[in-house]
This record gives structure tokens, C-alpha cells and sequence, in this order.
């Protein structure tokens, strides 16, 4: 990233690219336009659009189908992004996740002269007698986390946005020594708990396959810091022990 970015401007950054916007003119994120993200075909053509209305910047979605998560860099702010919807890009940084068929990007937006500046931060709490964890009013046990670190692996290794993969269960059950059923009952678990407290896209109603789930997961976890790049000594330890090490 540039050492500054120019006041009145945006910037998309995605593969070690950066992309600026100016006011009057959209940028355009997708298959095609000014950010081109892939050439795949479950992503659409127009999916994003950053856009400068009324003085502010805009994050809109513009395509049909797919959806995004926004969230600020701190973990303080999380949206989703639904088709034709939009929110203001009122902070310094945000991240943004989507998913289209088996891949899952993510880039960073930096705002050049934002609206509001976050100055709290919130820590996640972990209980050290149970080793539990609490994000908001869910929380989590040892197993539950070590499940959404294994998905979130691929993106959490990344030296930054871009794409990446989020393993099948079958992949991910194998990585943590499980049997797929014990996977697949802790993932029901995990997202029934993150449904209950209200999170979208996780649990019940038509097409709500597997993956799709899975990548809703992560998306969350990620955006709400759920899980970071330090957690993955929890991975590293499993690596250290060896097969049957747990």
C-alpha cells in the first residue's frame, strides 16, 4: 500500500494491486472492469461498484445473485452485502469477502478522507480455565474453534487479499485428525450457535448447500476477527504431534 493515499480518493487493493477511484467515475470490481478479480464463471460480470454520492464513498452491490461480507479492519463493524444494496465506506479500511462456486476472494478498501475514525478496539475473551472463547454472546469451545481455524487456513496463510480456497469437510476433518462426522456435527454446532445470535446465511432455508455454509462461516469469522493469523499455532500444534497426536 502507498504511504498515502490522496484525500477524496478510494483505493481497492487486491493481489498486491492497487486500483484508485475518483469522484464522478465508479469503479467497477468483477469478472470484468476495473478490478477484474477472476476469470470465473460464477462470478458476475458487474458484482461491485465503489461510487462517490451525495459526499460520501459507496460500497454497491450491483450484481444478482452473490453476496458480500464489509467489515472494518478492528472487527467493530460487519455488514452484509445483499444484491442491489449498498453502505457508506464511512471508516479509514475496510475488508471485503465473497465467494462465488468454490473460490473465496477478499479485498482491502482504504478511504482516503473517511467520515468517522474508529478508535475503540475489542479483544476476543477466552476463558483460561476452559479454554473457551467468546465473540458478542456466542461462544466457542476449544474444538469449535479449531474447526473454523481449519477452514479458514487457506486465507489466514496469505500474505494478502486475493483468493483462496476453503477446504471440503472431508479435507478439513483429515487436517484436524477427525472423522468427517465429527466435523460435519461440530459445524452444525458452530452455526447453529452464530444463527441463534443472529448471524445470516448459515443455517435453514432452501439452497443453503454445504459449502455455501462453509463459506459463510469463514466470511463471518474473518471479518469479526473470530479468528486471526495467530491462531493458526492451534494448527501448527496438531502439525507438531503427528497422526493420531489427537
Amino acid at each position: 500500500m502507498s504511504a498515502a493515499v490522496d484525500a477524496g480518493t478510494v483505493t481497492v487493493e487486491f493481489c498486491g494491486e492497487e486500483f484508485v477511484a475518483v469522484p464522478g467515475t465508479p469503479l467497477t470490481i468483477g469478472r470484468t472492469g476495473d478490478v477484474e478479480i477472476d476469470d470465473n464463471p460464477f462470478l458476475h460480470r458487474s458484482f461491485l461498484q465503489v461510487v462517490h454520492d451525495g459526499g460520501l464513498w459507496w460500497l454497491s452491490n450491483v450484481g444478482t445473485t452473490l453476496t458480500a461480507t464489509v467489515a472494518d479492519k478492528k472487527g467493530l463493524f460487519q455488514a452484509w452485502l445483499n444484491p442491489g444494496a449498498r453502505i457508506p465506506l464511512a471508516l479509514e479500511r475496510f475488508t471485503v469477502w465473497f465467494t462465488a462456486g468454490p473460490t473465496t476472494y477478499d479485498l482491502d478498501i482504504v478511504v482516503g478522507s473517511p467520515a468517522f475514525t474508529s478508535t475503540r478496539t475489542e479483544a476476543l475473551e477466552e476463558d483460561t480455565a476452559t479454554g473457551e472463547t467468546t465473540v458478542g454472546r456466542v461462544t466457542f469451545t476449544p474444538d469449535q474453534k479449531l474447526l473454523i481455524v481449519a477452514l479458514a487456513e487457506p486465507l489466514l496463510r496469505r500474505s494478502y487479499a486475493g483468493t483462496g480456497q476453503i477446504p471440503s469437510s472431508a479435507d478439513a476433518a483429515a487436517r484436524l485428525g477427525w472423522k468427517v462426522t465429527k466435523f460435519n456435527r461440530k459445524l452444525d454446532n458452530v452455526c447453529q450457535k452464530l444463527a441463534d445470535a443472529g448471524t445470516r446465511g448459515l443455517h435453514g432455508g432452501p439452497g443453503k448447500l454445504a459449502s455455501n455454509r462453509k463459506s459463510r462461516l469463514v466470511e463471518h469469522a474473518l471479518s469479526t476477527r473470530l479468528v486471526t493469523e495467530a491462531d493458526l499455532v492451534l494448527l501448527d500444534a496438531i502439525d507438531s504431534e503427528g497422526p493420531g497426536g489427537k
